[in-house]
């Protein structure tokens, strides 16, 4: 899943539908959120100053970088026996996805990336009202209200204009999940952690798993143009548009995007 998102972003018809395929689904929360282990270390420096830094092409230090994340993916694997799987990955865990069918590549039968990039500094900026609400969006505090409205209001701004959300059903999701685990600290850990690693096009030169990406045409948050950039980088790489979707899952979406990433499972699985 992507920065500061539980595991329970997930759609779960998504998840069923991939379950009644026949894949056995693992999600996971990514380590310093969720009801994952807390990195317990104190992020330095203004976020704004670390962004200049990496747009400078500059590395901020970090407590962690995606690099660990791949290392937690990894580990996971073989905690539960398993020695290759095909890999789903959203926003930053695209990035988490491509580092590691980069360096584990007997690990990754299968690569889907969605909604993501290679990370480069070059690439256009979201849109400033969502860097904005990404910042807090001007609402104070860490009670359960203010941790609603800041949710509501990103969700606002990068969800799909064709596919608008419930945002009473939204707003539902948002108070569970801070019951769930409310971690303010690793979401601005996780966003260093992507400065950090910097960017990515030499691993993603050196993917050669069957790969899917794909990207929606109107995404506010990870602009189009990263998808057209990630598709010259990855060999063989098929790149898919998603008319009017922007930096969410929709439901009205969901049995598309397993339709496709089903389909290029199969094609990986087949013999030779």
């Amino acid at each position: 899943m992507g920065l500061g998102a539980q595991m329970t972003l997930w759609p779960e018809a998504m998840l069923e539908r991939y379950a009644r395929a026949g894949f056995r689904v693992i999600r996971y929360d990514n380590r310093d959120i969720g009801l994952s282990s807390e990195i317990e270390a104190p992020v330095d420096g203004h976020p704004v100053m670390a962004m200049a830094r990496f747009r400078m092409g500059l590395k901020p230090d970090a407590p962690y970088t995606l690099h660990d994340h791949v290392r937690d993916a990894v580990g996971l694997m073989d905690a539960l026996g398993i020695q290759s799987a095909h890999v789903k990955g959203v926003s930053m865990g695209g990035m988490i996805g491509q580092l590691m069918a980069a360096t584990h590549p007997r690990r990754v039968r299968s690569l889907s990336l969605v909604m993501t990039s290679n990370n480069s500094p070059r690439m256009p900026m979201p849109k400033p009202e969502v860097i904005w609400w990404l910042q807090g969006g001007g609402v104070k505090g860490h009670d359960e209200e203010a941790a609603v409205a800041r949710g509501l209001g990103l969700w606002k701004r990068i969800q799909s204009p064709a596919y608008p959300r419930d945002l009473v059903e939204t707003e539902r999701h948002i108070r569970a999940d801070y019951h769930r685990s409310y971690r303010p600290k690793g979401i601005l850990r996780q966003m260093r952690a992507i400065l950090a690693t910097g960017d990515l096009s030499g691993y993603s030169r050196r993917i050669h798993a069957p790969t899917l990406i794909l990207h929606g045409t109107a995404d506010p948050l990870i602009r189009p143009q990263a998808a057209r950039r990630l598709h010259r980088l990855i060999p063989g790489a098929r790149l898919a548009w998603i008319r009017g979707m922007g930096h969410d899952l929709p439901d009205e979406l969901v049995n598309r995007i397993v339709d496709q990433t089903i389909a290029l499972a199969r094609r990986a699985d087949e013999p030779g």
